[in-house]
């Protein structure tokens, strides 16, 4: 298969600019991908260097010097360099191809809503994930534009639809109290055993600083990315008033659910919007169908890496292409 956008043209000034911004990865952690830490070096270099940029000095030591020429030749030797190098082609190629379809003010509403949710432990959050703030920035933008290209090159059919259905909940309110630990979610569900007001211990105990203060509440349906799956699993068990019994682990924490409102199914009909919006967000999470929506992509952006040693970077993506 034949690779790369002619519009694409990787020298060596923007190959050293990217590395810090673009990362991927088709886990679905809360859809945040992982950026692949430890490589900044990487983004001075490119294979298409003049010869100028060839004789250009790394480091220098008493026996001589590290051209940029020899450092990316010692580079290419590393396999983490050909994760990067997929990297930046695949979000180009995804960029060039969606770009006007995410704006700004898209990646920074999420951006900000994990801001809100993780509060003052926001930095520690992107520092366990090996991100900056520009580069978390990127990544959200990259989900983006992923999600479009999986709804423009693959199509949503009936079969799909009902199949869904089998699964599919509304749109349901909770109230919650996160805490930090088991101990405290435990004395949170002997207080409400007691009889006290949900709404009160949720600004007593909740570490959640985006719903504490509003008794913990919350709207969410099937589809949500926001939400850990385990919560929404132990929540969807609830009926109307009642309220987990024992903690329920999540991704940060402890919960403590409550149903305020558990509405009924309704018909195939009436959530058929909210059965596409289901399948698709199942395919963002499937790691093979993300592959083949890519490999898609590269192919029509006529990706290709020109130099030898690399050329390999792809071949994920190729392979993806013939497994249906």
């Amino acid at each position: 298969m034949n690779f790369i956008n002619s519009n694409v043209k990787l020298d060596a000034r923007s190959f050293g600019n990217l590395l810090k911004e673009e990362t991927w990865s088709m886990k679905n952690k809360m859809r945040v991908p992982v950026l692949a830490a430890g490589m900044a070096l990487v983004l001075l270099l490119s294979g298409c260097q003049t010869k100028q940029t060839d004789s250009q000095t790394v480091a220098t030591y008493a026996g001589g010097k590290v051209t940029q020429q020899t450092f990316y030749k010692e580079l290419k030797q590393s396999p983490t360099t050909k994760t990067v190098l997929a990297n930046m082609l695949i979000y180009r190629a995804l960029d060039h191809s969606y770009g006007k379809s995410v704006s700004d003010k898209t990646v920074n509403t999420a951006y900000d809503s994990y801001k809100q949710q993780y509060g003052n432990n926001f930095s520690e959050f992107l520092s366990q994930n090996g991100f900056s703030r520009s580069s978390f920035k990127q990544s959200l933008r990259t989900n983006y534009l992923s999600e479009v290209a999986l709804k423009k090159l693959k199509k949503v059919s009936t079969a799909n639809l009902k199949d869904a259905c089998k699964t599919y909940q509304p749109k349901v309110t909770v109230q919650h109290i996160l805490t930090s630990d088991e101990t405290t979610a435990q004395q949170v569900i002997s207080d409400l055993a007691a009889g006290k007001d949900f709404t009160t211990l949720a600004k007593t105990y909740s570490i959640d600083t985006a719903t504490k203060d509003k008794g913990g509440k919350v709207s969410f349906e099937s589809t949500s990315k926001s939400l850990d799956s385990t919560f929404k699993t132990a929540a969807y068990k609830l009926k109307n008033g009642d309220y987990t019994k024992t903690p329920v682990k999540v991704t940060n924490g402890y919960e403590v659910i409550k149903m305020v409102n558990h509405p009924a199914k309704g018909t195939f009909a009436s959530n058929k919007k909210a059965l596409t919006a289901s399948v698709y967000a199942k395919w963002l999470r499937n790691s093979s169908v993300m592959q083949r929506v890519i490999s898609q992509v590269l192919k029509n952006e006529n990706v290709s890496i020109k130099d030898k040693d690399l050329a390999t970077a792809l071949d994920s993506y190729k392979t993806a292409a013939t497994t249906k």
